[in-house]
């Protein structure tokens, strides 16, 4: 169904496919709150039954895309026993975790500014456009913490070299250094951002759905797996994706020079 729902910590907006969800706390530049971490979770975690779905764009209302943890939430964690640390540390772990095994494509539309959890959140996107203004920093050892849960997450996508300085300094870095490290993908200024999006999200839909989800696998399995391994599982996937509908679709589509049916037919 196509249209607009508005909730009180996220917004969503489905048009042609397209889910984009918006962290909307502007009021306090859209920190992560456990209810918040728990609404975008359980919205992750559906993607992979939801066939109107193809591509999901997270992004941020209002200047800023997401500042982190919630100060309020931090008040109130000064509080906790360990095992209620350990849980509140978890439940952040799987928010990451949901939106890295998306099985639909997710674009990081960056607004504005990502501290700490919110630069998680750029790190677990599959690509990431910037506004050429946004700025990144990993605060949490100026606050006596550490970057514990997102670590995997980030070091993943920009190495140990980038991180040992950014997570030790805390520095503020801008979208130069971003894309130099790999955390982002492409810059663009405010008025062309949607423009930019857009034409990221066109290529997407280009895509056999089930052959991205696929895909997206081989990438994750490609950093657990030893190379041979990976010799008999890829070639398993190949066998199985040549045998698939879309596969048989797809070639026959090439041959026929037509457009296969998930663009349109």
């Amino acid at each position: 169904m196509n249209g607009d729902t508005e909730q009180n910590l996220l917004r969503t907006a489905l048009a042609g496919g397209v889910l984009t969800v918006t962290l909307n706390r502007p009021q306090v530049h859209n920190a992560l709150n456990p209810p918040l971490i728990a609404d975008l979770t359980k919205l992750f975690h559906e993607m992979g039954a939801r066939d109107d779905v193809r591509v999901v764009i997270l992004t941020g209302s209002g200047r800023t895309f997401c500042a982190g943890a919630d100060l309020g939430a931090m008040r109130a964690a000064a509080d906790y026993d360990f095992q209620q640390n350990v849980a509140d540390g978890q439940a952040i772990f799987d928010l990451m975790n949901a939106v890295d095994r998306c099985p639909k494509p997710v674009i990081g539309r960056i607004n504005g500014s990502a501290i700490g959890g919110g630069v998680g959140l750029v790190s677990c996107c599959d690509m990431v456009i910037a506004v050429e203004h946004a700025t990144f920093a990993f605060s949490e050892v100026r606050l006596g913490l550490t970057p514990a849960v997102i670590s995997p997450f980030v070091l993943r996508k920009i190495g140990p070299g980038p991180a040992r300085e950014l997570f030790l300094t805390a520095e503020k870095f801008d979208t130069d250094k971003a894309l130099h490290i790999g955390l982002i993908h492409q810059v663009t200024s405010a008025e062309l951002l949607d423009e930019t999006v857009s034409q990221k999200v066109a290529l997407l839909l280009q895509g056999a759905p089930e052959a991205q989800a696929v895909t997206k696998e081989i990438i994750r399995m490609s950093e657990q797996q030893s190379i041979d391994d990976q010799q008999v599982a890829t070639a398993e996937i190949l066998a199985r994706r040549r045998a698939s509908q879309e596969g048989r679709e797809g070639m026959s589509a090439f041959l026929e020079k037509r457009r296969p049916d998930w663009q349109g037919g």
